[in-house]
């Protein structure tokens, strides 16, 4: 076992006597992950009075030990120095209002360029933390808040908040439809059985609740305040397109464009050019896993959003005259 890395060392209680190494030591070390700590055992970062177990080996009670804490940087996603608009920042977190059109994470076709090249830019020491220290994502066309831990054990804190929705994220979402009020969807999804880049609600999919509210009507369209209880992959977007009030913009999910009789020419060309879901990040509210102090962020709708709101307004006023 080398010395790179802190060590902890432990003793096991007896009352854990007869539990898996790995599901003691999630116990004791609950600042990581047992994911973390499997990996660990398997590279042998992990002794047992002197000897490395097996993640399924069995403890008395008494034992000793010893844990290399161990986090390689990730070295596959090469840092760039984007801007980034950092809302707030302290040792444990890092609040940053993402701008419509930024993929998050790299992936096909998008292997720079992206927040986490950004973040990792911005602070080296999350190439140490899963993911680099990003809590949840965004889709790349929707704007606002988004949570990324500084630490290892911040981010299984954090991740572990979300998990037990103990993270409060509110969204605005414009919809097609006016809507009558708010409501629950809770509606099981998982991926589209035919094509496979879209989610879909399926009975058989993962459980999936989403609340909404009014937030103001227009004559054909509706902007709603949505809050999630879990984070399924699209879920707003298909949530509400599911309950016939499909987002705008939306090309996976936004179905047939609605248009009010007598639309004018402005507003059709408002329409017309907002080519992304009309969908925003506003609020994020939680618990700092360091101070337990509760911290709430919010940011209004980006420019493009918020001028196509100005034009429906003025759509619906000039309607009343």
């Amino acid at each position: 076992m080398s010395t790179e890395f802190p060590i902890r060392e432990l003793t096991v209680p007896f009352e854990h006597a007869g539990q898996r190494v790995d599901l003691v030591l999630a116990q004791l070390l609950a600042e990581y992950s047992r994911a973390r700590i499997q990996s660990w055992i398997r590279a042998g970062k992990v002794q047992v009075d002197g000897r490395a177990p097996r993640a399924r080996d069995k403890v008395y009670g008494g034992e000793r030990i010893i844990v290399e804490v161990d986090f390689p940087a990730d070295t596959t996603v090469a840092p760039e120095a984007l801007a980034l608009d950092v809302v707030h920042q302290d040792r444990g977190v890092f609040v940053i209002h993402k701008p419509a059109g930024l993929v998050v994470h790299p992936g096909a076709g998008n292997s720079s360029g992206t927040m986490q090249n950004a973040l990792l830019a911005l602070d080296p020491a999350l190439a140490r933390v899963p993911r680099a220290g990003i809590v949840h994502r965004l889709d790349k066309d929707t704007s606002g808040l988004l949570l990324v831990a500084r630490t290892p054990e911040v981010h299984t804190a954090l991740v572990e908040s979300l998990a037990a929705r103990a993270i409060e994220r509110e969204y605005l979402a414009l919809c097609h439809g006016v809507m009558t009020g708010g409501g629950t969807v809770d509606a099981r999804m998982g991926r589209h059985r035919s094509m496979r880049t879209k989610m879909a609600v399926r009975p058989d999919g993962r459980d999936a609740v989403t609340h909404y509210r009014l937030e103001q009507r227009y004559r054909a369209h509706t902007l709603a305040r949505v809050q999630l209880e879990t984070g399924r992959t699209h879920q707003i977007r298909v949530h509400l397109a599911h309950i016939g009030y499909p987002i705008v913009g939306d090309p996976a999910y936004g179905g047939r464009k609605r248009v009010p009789a007598g639309a004018g020419p402005l507003l059709l060309a408002a329409l017309a050019a907002f080519r992304r879901q009309a969908l925003h990040a506003t609020r994020l509210a939680f618990a700092h896993p360091l101070t337990d102090k509760p911290l709430e962020f919010s940011r209004p709708v980006p420019e493009d959003f918020a001028q196509l709101l100005a034009v429906l307004a003025a759509d619906s006023s000039e309607a009343l005259k």
